[in-house]
C-alpha cells in the first residue's frame, strides 16, 4: 500500500512538471538597441578653431572607436599641401600628421566627407571638419554656388570646384589650386573660411589627386570672371569638349592589316524601320577622305524603281553621311552602293558592291502634336529639343512659343530647351583655352511628355527657369 501511494505522488509530481513547462513561453534574452548614431567628438588637440598654431601633429578623440573610410576620395585639405597629411585611426583616435611647414596668416580646414565612422555600426560623422589658423584670427569669408551640366541640367556629384589666385588659363592644368570644394546631389556646393580676396573658379571631373584639367575627356567648366569670398553666388555650366579633333587623330594613327575583313570600309546604318521626319545615315568606323555621290543610288520597291530628289550631308567628323528626301509611308527603299563609293582614312573601300534596305514607317504610327510652352525669352534663339535615353532624337526652334506638327513618332519624351546662341540648331560645347567661350545652355522640363499614335496630342508646359 506504501509502495502505492508513493508511485502515485511521483506520477503526479510529473504530471504538475509536465503542464507548466508545457505552458512556459521561453523568451531568449534580448539585447538594446541598434546604434544609430554617429561618433562624438569629445575633444581635440589643439581645439578646433585654435588661432597661433605652431603645430604639427593634431589629436582628435572621439566617444567611441572609430574608422577611416575611403581616404583619398573623402578627405579634403585646404589650401592644398604640397605633401598630404597622414591620417590615422586607431581604437576612438584620429591622428592627423602634418609633413610640409604652414604659412602664415592662413585659416586650414580639414573637410573630412563621409570618411568617418564608428566601427561597430558604420555610422558616418557626416561632412565633420577641423580648422585652425597660424595668424591671430579665423578666415570667414564664405563662396558659394551651383555646378550643372550645360549640355544636359543635370548634376554631378563627382566634380570639384577650385580656385586658383592665378589668373593666367594654364594654372587650372598646371598648378594645384589653393582651395578645393565638393559637389552635392543637388550641384550645390560651398567654400568656407576663405580670405577676403579675389579667385579664378573652376569645376572639374575627374581631376584626380592633383585636382588639375588635364584632358579634353574631363568635365569643365569656368566663369569667364574672377570671383570674390563674399559675394553672391557662382553659376557654372560644365561641358566636355567635342570629340572630333580626338577622334581624326585616333582614325589616322593606325593602319590597316592585311586580311580581307581589315581591308573592308566599315559602317553602320540607321536601321531597317526609317523614320519619315529623320535622314537616313550611314556612320563610318573612320573618317572619310572621299566619298563620291554619283557611285551611290537609291530605288524603291521590290521592282528597284529610281528614286530622285535627295541629297547627301556630311558631317564635320566625317564619319556620318545623311541621306535627305521626303520619305513615302510603308514603302521599301534599296540604297545601292558601288564598291568605290567611299574610302575612309586607312584607304579602304567596300570589297564589292552593296545594298542596304530599308523600309519605312505607316502614318498610323505616327501622332500628332500640338505644344504651347509659356514664358519663352526669344531674344535666346529657343530650340525645343526632344530626349529619349539621355539623347536628343529631334530638335526644332520654337521662337513663338507654339510647336505643331501631325506627324510625330509617339513614346515617351524629356523636353530640354536650348538657348543656340549661335543660331545652328545644335549644343554647342565651351571653348576654354584661347577663345573663353562658355557653353550654349540647355534647361530641362521639370515634366515628361506623351505622344500617342493616331491621334492629337495638345501640350502646355512653362518654360524651364
Amino acid at each position: 500500500m506504501k509502495q502505492l501511494f508513493s508511485l502515485l505522488l511521483i506520477l503526479a509530481f510529473l504530471a504538475v512538471l509536465q503542464a507548466t513547462t508545457g505552458c512556459a513561453n521561453i523568451i531568449p534574452p534580448q539585447g538594446g538597441p541598434r546604434d544609430s548614431l554617429p561618433p562624438v567628438l569629445l575633444n581635440a588637440a589643439p581645439a578646433d578653431s585654435t588661432v597661433n598654431f605652431r603645430g604639427n601633429r593634431i589629436v582628435l578623440n572621439f566617444d567611441e572607436f572609430v574608422d577611416l573610410q575611403e581616404v583619398q576620395g573623402n578627405l579634403l585639405f585646404t589650401p592644398l599641401f604640397e605633401n598630404v597629411p597622414v591620417v590615422e585611426a586607431r581604437l576612438r583616435t584620429v591622428t592627423i600628421r602634418l609633413k610640409d611647414s604652414l604659412e602664415a596668416n592662413t585659416t586650414y580646414t580639414f573637410d573630412f566627407g563621409n570618411a568617418l565612422r564608428d566601427i561597430n555600426e558604420g555610422n558616418v560623422y557626416r561632412n565633420f571638419a577641423y580648422r585652425f589658423s597660424t595668424g591671430p584670427y579665423l578666415d570667414s569669408m564664405e563662396l558659394s554656388g551651383r555646378v550643372v551640366d550645360a549640355e544636359t541640367g543635370k548634376t554631378d556629384t563627382t566634380m570639384i570646384v577650385v580656385l586658383h589666385r592665378s589668373f593666367d588659363d594654364s594654372a587650372v592644368y598646371k598648378t594645384r589650386p589653393r582651395y578645393v570644394s565638393r559637389v552635392d546631389r543637388d550641384g550645390g556646393f560651398r567654400f568656407r573660411s576663405l580670405p577676403r580676396d579675389s579667385f579664378a573658379i573652376y569645376a572639374i571631373g575627374d581631376a584626380g589627386i592633383m585636382r588639375r584639367y588635364t584632358s579634353p575627356a574631363q568635365a569643365f567648366g569656368f566663369a569667364n570672371s574672377a570671383v570674390v569670398s563674399g559675394q553672391d553666388s557662382v553659376q557654372l555650366y560644365a561641358y566636355k569638349e567635342t570629340a572630333e579633333n580626338t577622334t581624326q587623330q585616333r582614325s589616322t594613327s593606325t593602319t590597316g592589316g592585311n586580311t580581307a575583313a581589315d581591308r573592308r570600309l566599315r559602317f553602320t546604318s540607321s536601321g531597317s524601320q526609317q523614320d519619315l521626319l529623320q535622314d537616313f545615315t550611314l556612320t563610318f568606323e573612320r573618317p572619310l577622305r572621299q566619298f563620291d555621290s554619283t557611285r551611290v543610288s537609291l530605288a524603291a520597291d521590290s521592282t528597284f524603281t529610281p528614286v530622285s530628289g535627295y541629297r547627301w550631308l556630311q558631317d564635320s567628323t566625317r564619319r556620318e553621311l545623311s541621306l535627305r528626301t521626303q520619305w513615302q509611308p510603308d514603302k521599301q527603299y534599296h540604297l545601292i552602293l558601288q564598291q568605290n563609293f567611299a574610302t575612309d582614312t586607312l584607304g579602304r573601300q567596300l570589297l564589292k558592291a552593296d545594298t542596304v534596305s530599308f523600309s519605312t514607317r505607316r502614318l498610323a504610327e505616327y501622332g500628332a502634336i500640338n505644344l504651347e510652352v509659356s514664358g519663352i525669352d526669344t531674344t535666346q534663339n529657343p530650340v525645343l529639343q526632344f530626349v529619349q535615353s539621355d539623347k536628343v532624337v529631334y530638335s526644332v526652334p520654337i521662337r513663338n512659343g507654339r510647336f505643331t506638327q501631325q506627324l510625330f513618332l509617339p513614346g515617351d519624351y524629356d523636353l530640354r530647351l536650348l538657348n543656340d546662341r549661335n543660331g545652328n540648331g545644335r549644343w554647342d560645347a565651351g571653348q576654354f583655352f584661347g577663345q573663353r567661350r562658355l557653353p550654349e545652355i540647355a534647361r530641362p522640363f521639370t515634366q515628361k511628355i506623351t505622344i500617342r499614335a493616331d491621334r492629337e496630342n495638345d501640350l502646355s508646359l512653362p518654360a524651364p527657369r
